[in-house]
């Protein structure tokens, strides 16, 4: 699903999500928790204000972002858990 993603400059000069806009409204990014690059992409595991884990992933070439994967903070392992 694709979402707006607001950034500020990280390591090396790289994008680094700050913000992610959902259907639900804004969502601060409390802590970015991971990081990884694919020949296409770049993927952050991100913890939000809310909570919640967010997986998103950058097209660099397209400048495309888009949520791939959330878990619920009020939910176990289990539950609640979206691949998009």
């Amino acid at each position: 699903m694709r979402v707006k993603v607001s950034c500020h400059p990280g390591h090396r000069d790289e994008e680094t999500p700050r913000a992610l806009e959902t259907r639900a409204g804004p969502i601060r990014i409390r802590e970015v928790q991971d990081r990884w690059l694919a020949p296409d992409h770049r993927y952050f595991r991100v913890l939000g204000e809310d909570g919640a884990m967010y997986i998103l992933r950058h097209d660099t070439e397209k400048d495309i972002w888009e949520l791939t994967f959330y878990r619920s903070a009020n939910c176990p392992d289990t539950e609640e858990t979206r691949f998009f």
